[in-house]
């Protein structure tokens, strides 16, 4: 079996939001399942510290922010708490009689069938021998392994600190801390996961420590896996990491739009085009960073390595089926499939709110956008009609935009201010509109451009009340609302399911998707750039003969328009055997087609 990172499991639960995944480890890693929390709101942090504390019989010390590097200080006792309750919680399973209702026979059953464990369980079963038997079980016992805890921290959500006098600290900013938080843990056989894109202050900083060097076996105790959309992107940053003498056990590719959260769109390269670019390249990327990686750590820790581990690759955004899922895993030869979105319809593995929750399995294509909702400026994936999603249309219609910004983690624009805020916040709308008006613009412009201002929202507090609500904690005061970002693919699940359900359906035991109409994901991803490079074209204000943005057109239809030829040909090599595939592929060449025609981008 395909292991990652010595998981029980061929697929993953990738981080969701703030709160959605904040305590998943300890609802889903002794089954063996690999999970990854974001670990920048340390206010939801301390929150979570303060629940968890008691269920494990221990008082609850709070870390105050009158206390230096708290921040740090919490991210680090949080983990270190994740981590306890787990190790506890896998020697209670291992100890369980194998007798039906019990959590080690839960382990056993929900892992794939192609496990070498999962098939001496079943031998196990049929055993008539019991001192045979009890061999099995003891075997079985001992060979248990818990799922990773990992941790997510977006590089872009650096925002600088400062003392009581004003002054930046030093190493003090919002992911630097949360690193070093992760850093001073005692978790092992864990990864930080980098999204985002490169952050040099943030990748420079791991160099101060050991924490992510190999023992003389190229072994690491904690690791680093980085989240990519591309390749080109995968080998910059692996070779600028090298450099630093930080090894990339991982890269993880994600869709850029056919996802949850934040949206990070290629220019028109496609999900299927991108795996078999890393295929076809994977000992080429290893090697390329290997021989700038080798060079550093024989300098540094004389180890005169000839030989590297392999670069696991793994790939999440918008998979729905177990035929997709085995598809991706066997074809492209990835390690591990992130499954995210689904996973927010399993109370067992995720935490969200009851109203939430409701939502979300009521959803309609309708109800999930593409948002320019993050202060970010960066598209978002948003469901309509949350708690924080009606508070924001209520302090529009009375005239007050904006949300109070307590958490500061997107504060990033200056231009009113010296000091950076928030343009979710209200302080920064206030002050933006003013602008407006006094720029005497159309009545049209003027609304479109407020519009755009008033769209930006609160995420920190947002994505952050899951949690706080299901657990009756205080968060912050009067701020209850609630904001998700799940991924379009949210439509095609309706079900609260067991997390052994949800599973079952990973593994193609079971079947719980509810829209018969589902396109396949790389159809699901191509009509996506479709309709973004639509809207693109429609909201471009500039000369279309702008030659930078008739370029940009230029490209992307033609990455496109190669994606498609990829796919054609995997349909004619029987690779995809879907007839609506091949319907779909031909509708997409006539709506890129009927682009070209109609606007001047060529």
């Amino acid at each position: 079996m395909n292991n990652n990172n010595n998981s029980a499991h061929t697929f993953h639960i990738p981080v969701m939001g703030l709160a959605f995944t904040i305590d998943t480890p300890i609802k889903v890693a002794r089954f063996g399942i690999s999970s990854v929390m974001s670990i920048i709101e340390d206010r939801l942090i301390e929150a979570m510290r303060r629940h968890y504390y008691p269920t494990i019989n221990k008082e609850y010390q709070p870390i105050t922010r009158h206390e230096p590097d708290y921040r740090a200080k919490r991210i680090t006792d949080y983990l270190n708490l994740v981590n306890t309750i787990v190790q506890e919680q896998i020697q209670k399973l291992r100890k369980e009689a194998f007798e039906k209702g019990s959590e080690i026979v839960k382990y056993f059953e929900m892992l794939p069938i192609e496990s070498n464990l999962k098939k001496l369980y079943n031998e196990m079963i049929l055993c008539a021998d019991e001192e045979l038997k009890k061999i099995k079980q003891k075997y079985l016992r001992n060979h248990i392994v818990p799922g990773a805890i990992d941790v997510n921290i977006m590089t872009k959500t650096d925002r600088d600190n400062r003392d009581k006098t004003g002054n930046i600290i030093p190493d003090g900013s919002d992911a630097v801390s949360a690193l070093r938080g992760y850093i001073n843990s005692n978790l092992s056989n864990s990864s930080v996961v980098f999204s985002a894109g490169i952050n040099p202050r943030l990748y420079s900083y791991l160099e101060n420590f050991d924490a992510f060097n190999p023992d003389e076996k190229f072994e690491f105790t904690k690791k680093v896996i980085v989240k990519v959309s591309d390749y080109r992107s995968a080998l910059i940053q692996g070779k600028f990491l090298a450099k630093k003498g930080i090894w990339v056990s991982e890269f993880r590719i994600e869709s850029g739009l056919n996802c949850g959260g934040h949206g990070f769109a290629t220019d028109g390269y496609l999900l299927g085009p991108i795996l078999e670019e890393f295929k076809s390249k994977r000992s080429e990327l290893a090697e390329s960073i290997f021989s700038i990686y080798k060079e550093v750590i024989a300098t540094r820790l004389g180890f005169n390595f000839t030989n590297h581990p392999e670069i696991k690759i793994s790939v999440q955004g918008g998979i729905g089926t177990h035929e997709e899922d085995d598809f991706l895993r066997k074809y492209y030869q990835v390690q591990s499939t992130g499954w995210g979105t689904p996973f927010l319809l399993v109370p067992e593995a995720t935490t969200v709110d009851e109203h939430t929750l409701k939502l979300l399995s009521e959803a309609k294509n309708e109800d999930v956008i593409l948002s320019n909702y993050s202060p970010l400026g960066v598209r978002f994936y948003y469901l309509r009609g949350t708690t924080a999603d009606l508070e924001k249309q209520q302090r529009i219609a009375s005239g007050k935009p904006g949300s109070p910004c307590t958490e500061k983690h997107l504060g990033f624009n200056t231009e009113f201010t010296e000091e950076p805020i928030c343009t979710a916040s209200h302080k920064y709308q206030k002050m933006k509109l003013e602008q407006l008006k006094s720029l005497n613009l159309q009545e049209i412009e003027f609304e479109k451009q407020k519009a755009d201002v008033i769209a930006k929202e609160c995420l920190c507090v947002g994505l952050s009340n899951a949690a706080v609500l299901n657990y009756n904690e205080t968060f912050l005061k009067n701020l209850k609302s609630v904001n998700i970002c799940p991924g379009p693919n949210i439509v095609n699940f309706s079900e609260v399911v067991s997390l052994q359900t949800m599973v079952d359906h990973i593994y193609g035991r079971t079947y719980i998707m509810t829209n018969k109409h589902r396109p396949h994901v790389f159809v699901a991803e191509l009509e996506i750039y479709i309709n973004y490079l639509k809207e693109q074209i429609a909201n471009d204000n500039r000369d279309t003969n702008n030659t930078k943005r008739k370029k940009y057109y230029q490209t992307f239809i033609q990455n496109i328009t190669d994606a498609l030829d990829y796919y054609q040909n995997l349909c004619e090599r029987s690779i995809l055997n879907y007839e609506s595939f091949s319907q779909a592929l031909l509708q997409a060449r006539i709506e890129l087609a009927s682009i070209k025609s109609s606007q001047n981008v060529l």
